[in-house]
């Protein structure tokens, strides 16, 4: 028997006797292994998952940096955002590309949605932006995104794309949306995380730190929507980027979804 074998023995002993799940003590020791899993714990909300990351969360270069050759590629999941992206196109229409990153879905887009008539603005944190604004001066990124940490510097907005924002956003999207001078016509959604249960946020590894991660109960979030003004004109899942929290499995996978919303005024 391996020692993960018999702490795991252990813990569910423990757990019989006094009657609950031993989720943190597990949780730490899966986080703290060789291979740590990708996601761990599973929380209430999304302050108590930000209080168990120690010295996480997402405003570090070490998490800004992670990946960003890989997201400045298309991938699958993107062709939906694209075609509507597309469809809606018109000239000096805005675009604001919350939790954009580096502009990774701009230059994934470029070569095969024309955004040459687009207003490309990204919206991201302090130190991602940083990192940006310091990457086109040497012309490692492209001179036409305006990137910015401010929303109230932004101005009136045509479309607002968040694509793999929603599960690391600590506000409502209601709340990012108040912050802009009127309420966008079109919003484009993917990768939101979803389960049929109730809203749970789990620890995500990115790069050597825990970030929290919101899986939202679908259907309330799609009462949020509504509530917000929006009907959905199309909606699609991902099944590749369905998750199971390694330390509690029970919970079942998530679903990974795209939205496009319309306002309904």
């Amino acid at each position: 028997m391996t020692l993960r074998q018999t702490i795991k023995g252990g813990l569910g002993v423990l757990e019989r006797h006094i009657g609950h799940p031993v989720s943190a003590a597990w949780a730490h020791l899966m986080s703290t292994g060789i291979r740590p899993p990708a996601m761990v714990g599973a929380y209430p909300d999304f302050a108590t998952a930000m209080h168990h990351t120690g010295r996480g969360g997402y405003d570090h270069e070490d998490v800004a940096e992670v990946n960003v050759d890989f997201m400045s590629r298309k991938t699958v999941w993107d062709y939906p955002v694209m075609y509507w992206l597309r469809s809606i196109q018109h000239d000096d229409m805005h675009v604001l590309d919350a939790g954009g990153h580096f502009g990774t879905k701009y230059i994934a887009f470029r070569k095969l949605c024309p955004l040459e008539r687009v207003n490309w603005t990204v919206y991201d944190l302090p130190t991602t932006v940083r990192l940006a604004r310091a990457a086109q001066k040497t012309q490692d990124l492209p001179s036409e995104i305006v990137f910015q940490d401010d929303l109230g510097l932004i101005g009136p907005v045509d479309l607002l794309l968040a694509s793999g924002l929603l599960q690391y956003l600590d506000i409502p999207l209601a709340h990012l949306i108040d912050k802009l001078p009127a309420p966008p016509k079109h919003i484009l959604l993917n990768k939101v995380a979803t389960r049929e249960g109730p809203t749970v946020v789990t620890l995500e590894k990115i790069g050597p730190r825990r970030v929290p991660y919101q899986i939202r109960n679908r259907a309330e979030f799609e009462g949020s929507l509504f509530d917000m003004g929006y009907s959905i004109r199309d909606q699609w899942e991902i099944p590749s980027l369905s998750h199971v929290i390694a330390t509690h499995p029970g919970l079942g996978p998530s679903t990974s979804k795209g939205y496009f919303l319309q306002r309904r005024d």
